[in-house]
This record gives C-alpha cells, sequence and structure tokens, in this order.
C-alpha cells in the first residue's frame, strides 16, 4: 500500500504520522505539504519508505502529478470549505483514493456533488472522518441501530482554546460561527444563524457543562441524509472558554468573517495575540457528545455517547483507520460517502479506541 499525507505539516498530522510506518503492509508514505522545511523536520530518520513531496494544493495539476501512483491519500488540508472538493477532484482525477478529516458542512454538500464522477473512476472518498465530523457521525450510527426507531440525534462538542490546531483551524473556526448552517427540524432541512440557540451541555472531564451554540460542521446535514425516519439533527459547538465562541459570532456578524479574504486579513491580525485565549486546565482538551433518543420496546428510549481527548489524536486516528481500511480494500464500495454511509461502527470503533481514543457510553 502506498500513502500519501496531503497536509504533512498540519498540526492535526502530528499523531498521525508515524502510525502508516508501523503497518507492515505499508511499502511508501509520502508526506506532502507546500512547506519544504517544515517537510524536511517531519521527515524520519532511517526509514527509506517514507519520502517529501513539495506541493500546493492550489495548483491542480501539480497535485495530481503527486498523486499518482499512490494508493490513498490522507486529507489535513484545510480550510475544507475551500480545498475538500478540489482536492477530490484532483484524487479523482489521478485514481487515488481520499479519506479526510474535513468539517465544514458546505464542504460536504460540494464534494458529495462528485459522487458519480468518483463511482465510476472507481474512487472512494470518505469525506468527514476525524472526531466532529466522524466518531460523531458513527456513534450516532450506532445509537440509531440501537433502538427499534430513532427520531432525534443531538451532537454536541467543544474544543479547549489551548489546543495546537494551526492556522487552518483558526478560519475554520470564524467560518463556522460565521452566516447560516443546516440543521434537521420536523423532517426537513432548515437554515438556521451560526451561533444562535446557547445549550448547556454536560461534557466528560476536565471539560465539565459548557454552553455550545448551533456551529457549521457536517453532521447536521449528512445524518438525515442517510439515516432515515428522523425528526430532528441538531449539531451544537463550542469552544473553552466559552467567551471565544461569542467573540466568533459577533465578528460574524459585523460581517468581518464573511470571506475568506476577511478571515485570513483577520487571523493575521489575531495571531499575535492568540496566547489572551488561553485558559489552561481544561482548555487543554477536546470533548464531543452524541445523544440519540427513540423508542425500543415499544418505551422512550435516549442513548448517550461520548468522547474526549487531545484534538489532534482523536481526530487523526479515525482518518488512520479510515486510510488503512481503504487501502487494504476492506472498502470496495466506490463513489463519495460521509463516514456513516460506508463505515460498520461496530468493527471500525474498537479500531479506534485501541489507538487511544476514549469512547464510552454514558448514563443520561
Amino acid at each position: 500500500m502506498k500513502v500519501i499525507v496531503l497536509g504533512a505539516c498540519a498540526d492535526m498530522a502530528v499523531p498521525f504520522l508515524p502510525e502508516p510506518l508501523r503497518e507492515g503492509d505499508v511499502e511508501q508514505v509520502t508526506l506532502a505539504d507546500r512547506d519544504a522545511d517544515g517537510l524536511q523536520r517531519r521527515l524520519p530518520e532511517g526509514d527509506p519508505r517514507c519520502r517529501v513531496r513539495v506541493v500546493d494544493a492550489a495548483r491542480k495539476q501539480d497535485l495530481v502529478e503527486a498523486l499518482r501512483g499512490h494508493d490513498v491519500a490522507a486529507g489535513f488540508i484545510g480550510p475544507f470549505y475551500r480545498f475538500e472538493a478540489p482536492i477530490a477532484r484532483a484524487c479523482i482525477e489521478a485514481g487515488c483514493h481520499y479519506v479526510s478529516i474535513a468539517d465544514d458542512y458546505d464542504a460536504f454538500l460540494a464534494v458529495s456533488a462528485l459522487h458519480e464522477e468518483a463511482r465510476k473512476a472507481g474512487v472512494t472518498v470518505i469525506t468527514g472522518l476525524g472526531n466532529s465530523p466522524g466518531l460523531t457521525n458513527l456513534l450516532a450510527l450506532k445509537g440509531y441501530r440501537s433502538l427499534d426507531q430513532a427520531d432525534r440525534i443531538h451532537v454536541a462538542w467543544t474544543g479547549g482554546s489551548d489546543e495546537d490546531v494551526g492556522p487552518a483551524n483558526v478560519l475554520h473556526v470564524m467560518h463556522i460561527f460565521e452566516g447560516q448552517t443546516m440543521q434537521w427540524h420536523d423532517g426537513h432541512p432548515v437554515l438556521v444563524p451560526c451561533g444562535s440557540d446557547p445549550r448547556e451541555v454536560v461534557f466528560p472531564p476536565p471539560i465539565g457543562r459548557q454552553t455550545v451554540f448551533v456551529t457549521g460542521h457536517a453532521e447536521s446535514v449528512s445524518l438525515p441524509r442517510y439515516l432515515p425516519g428522523l425528526q430532528e439533527v441538531t449539531l451544537h459547538g463550542g469552544i473553552r472558554p466559552v467567551w471565544v465562541a461569542r467573540l466568533a459570532t459577533a465578528l460574524g456578524r459585523l460581517g468581518l468573517t464573511s470571506t475568506d479574504d476577511r478571515r485570513r486579513a483577520l487571523a493575521r491580525i489575531l495571531s499575535p495575540v492568540m496566547g489572551v485565549f488561553s485558559m489552561g486546565g481544561s482548555a487543554n482538551r477536546s470533548v464531543f457528545r452524541i445523544d440519540v433518543h427513540g423508542i425500543r420496546e415499544g418505551r422512550p428510549a435516549h442513548l448517550c455517547y461520548e468522547g474526549v481527548g487531545p484534538i489532534a489524536r482523536i481526530t487523526s486516528m479515525p482518518l488512520l483507520e479510515g486510510v488503512l481500511a481503504v487501502g487494504r480494500g476492506e472498502i470496495r464500495r466506490r463513489g463519495v460517502f460521509p463516514p456513516e454511509g460506508i463505515l460498520n461502527p461496530d468493527t471500525f470503533l474498537p479500531r479506534v479506541q485501541a489507538r487511544g481514543v476514549e469512547i464510552r457510553t454514558r448514563d443520561p
């Protein structure tokens, strides 16, 4: 199996990079990024299977050439609202399967439009296989299947402001707290203002009780497409401390983050003072929670799942297992899918847990 890691210099990629080289059936790993110096720092010593390739994902033909000859690409390049669909197109042209951690709802919609193109090319694209979306989708599917009838799914997550997330994730945060996103109410998609509908959710330690808001992640868009019969699917997200999310929402409502250029300009201004967001302690972990409501054996039922860990690890380990499953031919369906559309949670989640990702069932 030959694997190419797109965005190998991303902070999210750090836990991922050594893992493929520990697999006996991985014969080559290419670390690809536009940062030549960063690639040399990430290149492990003494393993001839690993090489580097300087490539700018904004240059399609260069990207296609870098992808050719690889079995599967691992996608870390964000912001995904800008890069997910173009990278998927390049993978389709190169005949290389693609698995990514994309987390923007509009990126999901854009790449889903490539389903038939990918299917005809014999390429599998799994979009959004991180922690949220990713593990959250698979736990939602697990709960859905555990009930005789599921009608409501609520997904919530919170990131810590002390986590190393990289510049693309800063742009992502600005994006998901600006404008509108899609939620599922009364069996239909509706547009809801980002940053609205504050809710208090009890997360696992070290976060505990936290206020979260409507945000532009993909779960509330993808889950109703693949799990029929749902009447409500919501997605709420936040950052600890909570005023960071409120600030991002305020900036969005002022129009300061309404375009990619505006987000980048603002990020350049904020970067020198990012340390003011630090609060220590519970802000160095990320958490998620999924609540599934419905009927089982004729009675109302409520299932709850949750997870916690350093954001880079709980994001990159699901991606790793997806890359290995596709590269090994365990997944043979072709086209574009979210995790719940192509993966079996009963077999996939234990693999992720074996890599140190903490997932547990909670008594609601």
